[in-house]
C-alpha cells in the first residue's frame, strides 16, 4: 500500500471506530425514554424509523405509467396547474439535513416543504424521470424566486432570512398520503424483482449517490389502501458518482456529470454501474461519519441482471428528446446546460438498451 494511503487509513480507522461506537453505545447519563418524548416528537421519530416487517401490508414500489410518450415532464406528476401559488405563509423551519428547509402554505391553502441549496434543481428533474417510468414521487416544483413574509430561519443567507428566496424546491405528498416510516435498500419486500432492480438502475442513470436508508420513505395511501415505497430524497443527482469534497461538484453539476462513469462491468448475466461510488480514504479522514454511512452502499449499483437493466432502458427510451428537455426545464437549469444534460442521459439510455 502506498505510504500516503497507509497514513490516511491509520488516521481514518480510529475515527471511524469512534464514530461507530458513539452511534451504537450512548454515553452514560440521563437519556430520554420513549414515554418522555412529546407526542409530536414521538410521532416524528416513528415516521423516520424503518417500517417493521410486521407492519408491512399491501406494499407497492412501481406502477404501470401507461402511455409514457404522452406524459408532460415539465408539469410532472402534479401538473402545471397544481404548482405552488403566491402569496406564501411561513409555518415552521425543519432543521434536519444539510440544506435549509421550511414549511409554507400557499394561496390555495396547500402545505409545501421548501428546500434551498444545490439539491433544488436536480431533485425536481430526478422526480420527473422516476415518475415517467412508474416509480412513486412527490409533487415537486422549482420556483425561480419568491417572497415569504415573516420567515424565521437559523440557516441560509441574508436575503433568505429576509424572506427573499431563489431557486427553491417546493414539494408535497399527493393528497391522502401520510408518511409512516422508512425502508431499507438491503431488506425490503421487493428484493430481486425487476422493479426493484430497475430502481437501482435509475439511481445510476441519474448519479444518485446519497442512498442512505433514511432517504427512503413509506407512505400510507388512504385512497388505495396501499403502502407506497419511494426514494424520497433524490437531490444528490446529476453530479459526481459519489460523495465529493464540495456539494457544488456532487449535485447538479454538468461538468461532474459529463466526466462521471456509467457502466463499469458487463458479464453474460449482470452489469455493474459506477454509482454509488465508495468514498475515498481522504474523505474518511476529514469526515469519518459521512464515510462510514456510505462505505458499503456500492452494492446497490452492482450485479444487476442485464435483462432488468435493459428493461429500464426500454422504458426510458420511450421518452422523446423534448420530454427529456422539459424535465430539465422544470428544474430551471440554465438553457446552455439543458442540451448537454439531455445528451448524456440519452447516451446512457442507449447503453442500457444495448445490454
Amino acid at each position: 500500500m502506498p505510504r500516503l494511503a497507509s497514513l490516511v487509513l491509520s488516521l481514518s480507522l480510529p475515527l471511524l471506530s469512534f464514530t461507530a461506537l458513539s452511534q451504537s453505545a450512548p454515553l452514560p447519563g440521563p437519556t430520554a425514554s420513549k414515554s418522555s418524548l412529546s407526542k409530536p416528537a414521538a410521532a416524528k421519530s416513528s415516521r423516520n424509523a424503518p417500517l417493521p416487517d410486521s407492519a408491512i401490508h399491501n406494499p407497492t414500489l412501481w406502477h404501470n405509467p401507461g402511455k409514457i410518450e404522452a406524459l408532460d415532464l415539465f408539469g410532472g406528476q402534479g401538473g402545471r396547474r397544481k404548482a405552488p401559488v403566491e402569496p406564501f405563509t411561513f409555518l415552521n423551519e425543519d432543521t434536519d439535513g444539510t440544506n435549509p428547509k421550511f414549511d409554507v402554505r400557499d394561496a390555495r391553502g396547500k402545505k409545501w416543504r421548501v428546500k434551498l441549496g444545490e439539491e433544488a434543481r436536480p431533485e425536481v428533474v430526478a422526480s420527473r424521470l422516476l415518475w415517467a417510468v412508474g416509480y412513486y414521487v412527490n409533487d415537486d416544483y422549482v420556483l425561480e424566486a419568491a417572497d415569504i413574509p415573516g420567515i424565521r430561519l437559523s440557516r441560509g443567507g441574508d436575503d433568505t432570512k429576509k424572506g427573499h428566496i431563489r431557486e427553491a424546491r417546493f414539494s408535497r405528498k399527493p393528497g391522502g398520503q401520510d408518511k409512516i416510516g422508512t425502508w431499507k435498500w438491503g431488506e425490503n419486500p421487493f428484493t430481486g424483482t425487476r422493479e426493484f432492480n430497475g430502481l437501482r438502475v435509475m439511481m445510476a442513470v441519474m448519479n444518485n449517490w446519497d442512498l442512505k436508508d433514511e432517504n427512503n420513505s413509506v407512505y400510507s395511501d388512504k385512497k388505495s389502501g396501499k403502502q407506497i415505497f419511494l426514494v424520497n430524497d433524490v437531490g444528490a443527482t446529476f453530479g459526481t458518482n459519489g460523495l465529493s469534497w464540495t456539494k457544488a461538484r456532487s449535485k447538479g453539476n454538468i461538468g461532474s456529470f459529463r466526466e462521471s462513469k456509467f457502466i463499469t462491468r458487463v458479464s453474460d448475466t449482470d452489469v455493474d454501474f459506477a454509482t454509488p461510488k465508495q468514498p475515498n480514504f481522504l474523505i474518511g479522514a476529514v469526515n469519518p461519519k459521512q464515510y462510514a454511512m456510505r462505505i458499503d452502499l456500492d452494492w446497490i449499483g452492482n450485479k444487476i441482471p442485464r435483462n432488468d437493466a435493459r428493461w429500464m432502458g426500454e422504458m426510458l427510451g420511450r421518452l422523446s428528446h423534448k420530454q427529456l428537455r422539459d424535465a430539465f426545464r422544470a428544474g430551471h437549469f440554465p438553457t446552455d446546460q439543458i442540451d448537454a444534460y439531455v445528451e448524456i442521459v440519452e447516451n446512457r439510455i442507449h447503453e442500457l438498451k444495448e445490454l
